[in-house]
């Protein structure tokens, strides 16, 4: 009997040498993305060894795209898409038309015809949906301002492919000659299209905005988490596979839309935790199977071409966007940043470039460069972010961001959550007028510190950055409220190397997250399960002695 599948298969050695090449990555101070990719490098057809099903990583993969995108719908509300509308709009269909005219000149130097050198330039156009979160949400700008203008950027632009898509084949008979129908036969397409789009949009804002909910809550108050758990799963999955079978919607878009419908109810925190874990195994292998795609020797065959591409990509892309966002009047760190983000492509040109050269609309070059400038634009784009962010940090004055909290006078408390546990903490404290910053890497926990009236920074502490900003090495103690023993103990050390001479108190789950903490040589734990037995005990040791 055969113990594996090429299900399996593909699944284990993905994630098994995405590990190894990530904490690679990790261990040389890069971003594990290129690791990932690496590693789809390795188990693909063109490196020697074992090769992953490419059909079934891709497919895997778009399980990722899903959940990721659910995710951000989560964060999101219509209110905060109609907001960026002003510029996300304009903004997206400006750099669309710059980037396929580049594309275009390109594809005219090289000797393809005009219909080649349209889908080539627009495959180039069109940004990666988990390349550009993945920049995001590491440095927690999917609720800022320009987070939320490239998030609808995005949105834009998957609803542009959408339509490409459909224009594709007309574009082929156009293309071969074979048209007939003339005006009609492009506009009757495009209704469709626009008439399925706008069915699917109106079904989920008044019916979905209230049988989500309501089966969500419903499975909620039946106790069993598990069922929670499946039923974000189901509907995630299901709205987006629903909406790409009937309307012709991206899988993308649709789950987007089922989770900022879901992100309005009480429930959507809850949902995002669930998620979570899937969120990033899937995202992975999207990277995996990016990896897979690409082919070395393009890089002998066309290197002129291919520098040409990245150019348009990285830079052509970028100051179109740049460009674009300042003439609106926002500042040259939100301008910056919303560059940097889409300075890549991915998926949905990858959709093009297969569609295109099944339809013999571009040549099998045009595909190789496509997919070449992916992999590399993808591998490059965290480090130009992170270069772009170094730059525009400093300073800046963003009105998208809340205000920093002043700095902390010597002896203050830093306190790290503000969950159950920690908003307890918090209120003692307070009530008690000690000095004290929250980090809180949640933005609706963030909100409800500030209502409660506590000074908040929004950011996560295993960040060094984070904790600076909060004035660690000005601090007496640091409570780490979180429930995360391991995440705790690197905080720890962070801190440590900040401040040798600050007390920590953290908390912890488990026996083995204790072990853990005191040998990183944390002094002060407090585990809830032991905390309880001894309170509990103390209890029972009154009621045997009642008092005379």
């Amino acid at each position: 009997m055969a113990h594996h599948s090429p299900l399996i298969a593909t699944i284990v050695a993905g994630l098994v040498v995405a590990f190894f090449m990530g904490a690679l990555a990790h261990r040389l101070k890069v971003s594990p993305i290129a690791g990932y990719l690496f590693a789809g490098i390795l188990v693909g057809p063109f490196t020697p060894g074992f090769v992953a099903d490419a059909n079934l990583a891709n497919e895997l993969a778009e399980i990722g795209v899903i959940l990721l995108m659910f995710g951000v719908g989560l964060h999101f509300s219509l209110r905060d898409l109609l907001s960026v509308k002003a510029i996300a709009v304009p903004g997206a269909l400006v750099q669309i038309g710059v980037a396929t005219a580049l594309g275009m000149a390109l594809a005219a130097m090289m000797g393809w015809n005009v219909a080649a050198g349209f889908t080539f330039g627009l495959a180039l156009s069109v940004a990666s949906t988990v390349v550009l979160l993945r920049a995001l949400q590491t440095r927690n700008l999917v609720e800022t301002e320009r987070g939320r203008i490239a998030v609808g950027w995005l949105i834009v632009e998957d609803l542009v492919m959408v339509l490409a898509l459909v224009l594709l084949p007309v574009l082929a008979r156009f293309n071969n000659g074979e048209m007939e129908g003339g005006f009609m036969a492009v506009a009757t397409p495009l209704f469709w299209t626009f008439l399925k789009v706008s069915a699917f949009v109106g079904l989920m804002l008044i019916v979905g905005r209230r049988a989500i909910p309501a089966a969500l809550h419903w499975v909620a108050h039946t106790g069993s988490r598990e069922l929670f758990r499946l039923a974000v799963l189901a509907i995630a999955l299901g709205v987006a596979f629903g909406a790409a079978f009937i309307f012709d919607v991206s899988f993308a878009l649709g789950a987007f839309f089922a989770g900022m419908i879901l992100g309005e109810t009480p429930l959507s925190r809850r949902a995002t935790e669930e998620t979570l874990p899937l969120r990033d195994a899937f995202a992975v292998l999207f990277f995996v199977s990016v990896g897979m795609l690409f082919n070395p020797d393009v890089v002998v065959a066309q290197p002129l071409p291919l520098i040409a591409t990245v150019a348009i990509i990285i830079f052509g892309k970028s100051i179109a966007a740049y460009g674009i966002v300042r003439s609106f009047g926002h500042s040259n760190a939100k301008a910056m940043t919303i560059a940097a983000s889409l300075a890549q492509i991915g998926e949905f040109s990858f959709i093009l470039a297969a569609l295109g050269t099944q339809l013999n609309i571009i040549p099998a070059e045009a595909r190789d460069l496509i997919l070449a400038g992916a992999i590399i634009s993808i591998f490059l784009n965290p480090f130009i972010f992170s270069l772009i962010m170094a730059r525009t940090t400093a300073g800046h004055s963003d009105n998208e961001k809340k205000s920093q909290p002043a700095p902390l006078p010597q002896g203050s408390i830093i306190l790290v959550g503000y969950g159950r546990v920690g908003r307890l903490i918090a209120q003692r404290l307070h009530r008690a007028g000690r000095e004290m910053l929250i980090i809180e890497d949640h933005a609706d926990r963030v909100e409800q510190a500030e209502l409660d009236g506590m000074t908040c920074l929004q950011g996560n502490a295993l960040n060094p950055q984070t904790l600076e900003t909060a004035g660690i090495i000005k601090a007496r103690k640091l409570i780490i409220a979180i429930p995360e023993g391991f995440e705790a103990g690197a905080i720890f050390q962070h801190a440590r190397k900040l401040n040798p001479s600050i007390q920590v108190i953290s908390r912890a789950h488990s026996d083995a997250e204790v072990e853990h903490l005191e040998r990183l040589g944390v002094t002060e734990i407090v585990m809830g399960e032991r905390e309880i037995a001894n309170r509990m005990l103390a209890l029972t040791a009154e009621m045997s002695h009642p008092s005379s």
